[in-house]
């Protein structure tokens, strides 16, 4: 077999900046331990401003791995202008792991959206580098099944004003259909069979059950006994929902060696979005469940359309796709003030083990 020795340097480059930005993870893991006394001393808006500014490089690095392999991510649909500063539910379609990663690059175009994110993602996350940072950030970790429902539930309800509320997180994001498209369809297709509701080839049908605890909790009139009684009047309510519909080339999803390697040809990644004020919304049960399903059965649509003329359906306000650049000379300053951070943080540990456990 012929041997491709400019995929072997190229993958290999790539696998080193991604192991290097493993490596700004302990990088931040270290600041949080450093700055951590600030929160003691009363000054958690300061540490969270930093924490967040922190994260936000790093995601940004993390968009990179797409723009060097030649994955374009391009935004698509309603205008998101007037959400990006707005309590805003997420609602997205779940084929792959990839996911995560165009969400990233899309969301990062908006330098306000990132750092003011709350993900719901499933338990087994938790164990990965992701992971790491996502319990320090107090994203939410959801374990699936019948037996831990209601406790799950119960759990998000207290997450929401324990965590969201007061870290004065805007965005909730989830996957409202539990797994990725290949594990979920044949069950979900059965499922659908069986309650007379309809087939669906390109996503699954959504799961209803944390999105009512959220617009429950979330909901206009609500008052959160957590916040001090100053930020308590405040609104806190839902103001958007935002549906994402995610669509690959082919209805193909990118595997993650693809992400690390860059060894799939370059391709475009469709972001698209439909933007619901909340008062457009259904708030009683049925009717919410009725208008979730819709938009499961759209999305089904516009995939349909997409895999077969390469274009979503656009309506007359709908913004046409664009490519959500990178900006490089940016990548590289963070690459140089993560160095930077790695080298302090390094010596300041250093020197407080020293002080601790050596004099």
């Amino acid at each position: 077999m012929e041997i491709n020795f400019y995929l072997v340097a190229k993958g290999s480059l790539r696998a080193c900046l991604i192991m290097l930005n493993h490596i700004y993870l302990l990088t931040y893991m270290s600041w949080i331990v450093i700055l951590y006394p600030l929160k003691l001393l009363g000054f958690s808006d300061l540490f969270n401003k930093i924490e967040s500014e922190m994260m936000f490089g790093l995601t940004k690095m993390i968009t990179m791995w797409n723009e060097w392999a030649g994955y374009e991510v391009l935004e698509a649909g309603d205008d998101i202008r007037p959400c990006l500063k707005e309590r805003t539910l997420v609602l997205v379609n779940h084929q792959a792991p990839t996911d995560f990663i165009m969400l990233l690059s899309a969301f990062g175009g908006w330098n306000q959206i990132i750092p003011n994110i709350m993900w719901i993602m499933d338990h087994f996350i938790r164990y990965s580098t992701v992971g790491i940072v996502s319990s320090i950030r107090k994203d939410f970790f959801i374990l699936q099944g019948k037996a831990k429902r209601t406790e799950m539930l119960s759990a998000l309800a207290e997450h929401i004003h324990k965590y969201y509320l007061p870290l004065k997180r805007k965005w909730l994001v989830i996957f409202p259909e539990g797994g990725f498209l290949r594990k979920r369809k044949a069950n979900s297709q059965k499922y659908g069979q069986l309650n007379g509701l309809p087939h669906l080839e390109h996503v699954t049908i959504p799961r209803e059950g944390a999105l009512k605890v959220i617009m429950n909790e979330l909901k206009a009139g609500k008052s959160n006994l957590d916040l001090p009684s100053s930020e308590n009047r405040e609104t806190h309510n839902l103001k958007y929902i935002l549906d994402v519909t995610i669509g690959y080339p082919s209805g193909k999803p990118l595997k993650m060696s693809s992400i690390i390697f860059g060894d799939h040809p370059p391709c475009k990644i469709v972001v698209f979005y439909r933007l619901y004020p909340i008062d457009e919304v259904p708030q009683v049960e049925e009717g919410f469940s009725e208008w979730l399903l819709n938009r499961w059965v759209e999305k089904e649509r516009i995939l349909e359309n997409y895999y077969t003329t390469g274009e979503f359906p656009l309506e007359a306000n709908s913004q046409k796709p664009r490519s959500v650049k990178q900006d490089f000379p940016a990548y590289c300053t963070l690459h140089l003030i993560f160095i930077m951070a790695t080298i302090i943080s390094y010596n300041v540990l250093l020197s407080a083990f020293r002080v601790c456990f050596t004099s």
